[in-house]
């Protein structure tokens, strides 16, 4: 997996969907689920730059960060992704991803504790 290309991926697009919250959403959405869609974005971006941090610190120490940017992508795509489809579908059934997908990003924080014991 090229973590860079995913964290420039992941990164694009959580400032596109931020700025799709803060403008495209108003008129369609109530102030919470845009507060809501506003910490999907900025968890789904801090993720974004910490899992480039990651990959540039993997390439140039030569470690392995699989299981950390995995935990992380995972996390971005359960808890940010589910936020997102709640607010534009209603889907109550992906209610309980989101809290998983927290779940999957603070394992990936502890993943790179981890590596520094390494």
């Amino acid at each position: 997996m090229n973590w860079i290309a995913a964290a420039a991926v992941f990164g694009a697009s959580a400032v596109g969907l931020g700025a799709f919250g803060a403008h495209g959403l108003r008129a369609h959405a109530t102030p919470e689920q845009i507060g809501s869609w506003s910490t999907a974005s900025q968890y789904q971006l801090v993720h974004s730059v910490a899992l480039l941090a990651l990959a540039l610190y993997g390439a140039q120490a030569g470690k392995n960060i699989a299981l950390p940017a995995s935990l992380w992508s995972a996390g971005m795509i359960c808890f940010s992704g589910s936020i997102y489809l709640l607010i534009l579908t209603s889907q109550k059934w992906l209610g309980p991803v989101t809290p998983l997908g927290g779940l999957l990003l603070i394992a990936g924080w502890l993943a790179v504790l981890g590596l520094a014991r390494t």
